[in-house]
């Protein structure tokens, strides 16, 4: 059965509770819809309510950037050696941090910019923000890979 980019996270279950291990992603669609969004805000003049509710995504330029300035460390440095299943815990787990994270680093900006999430939006701080310097951490690192080596299939990321 396949789930999209839904993945198990065991550190979350709760007894009883089916479906409580889950974590939807969903970045792919999430990603066109950053970019229909200002399509239609931009050339159509329609005007989206709630955006601030638009999480970041989960996308490995993002996590890498956290990796990379060591927001964020592994639990063992060995497995930045090891190659993991876009489904493995230390994937599911590094996402679903980024995603909490990546809250965190816009309201400090905001913050530090003295503005609101009508002028500085997620798109925008993924965009010029965090995908940027993540890729640009990666390129200076590593030549352009992620931290985290992962097998990829080309659905996810």
């Amino acid at each position: 059965l396949t789930n999209g980019d839904v993945w198990q996270c065991p550190q979350i279950k709760e007894p009883g509770k089916v479906g409580s291990d889950l974590v939807p992603f969903h970045k792919l669609p999430q990603w066109l819809m950053y970019s229909i969004i200002e399509i239609c805000e931009r050339f159509l003049g329609l005007t989206f309510l709630d955006m601030h509710l638009m999480t970041g995504l989960a996308e490995y330029r993002n996590g890498g950037l956290l990796l990379d300035t060591g927001l964020v460390t592994m639990k063992r440095d060995e497995m930045l050696e090891m190659t993991h299943d876009v489904g493995s815990e230390v994937i599911v787990e590094w996402r679903a941090l980024t995603i909490c994270l990546l809250d965190e680093i816009a309201t400090a900006m905001r913050t530090k910019l003295n503005v609101g999430d009508d002028v500085l939006s997620m798109a925008k701080v993924l965009q010029a923000g965090t995908w940027q310097a993540g890729r640009d951490l990666a390129k200076e690192k590593r030549g352009g890979p992620p931290p985290i080596k992962i097998l990829l299939d080309g659905t996810v990321f």
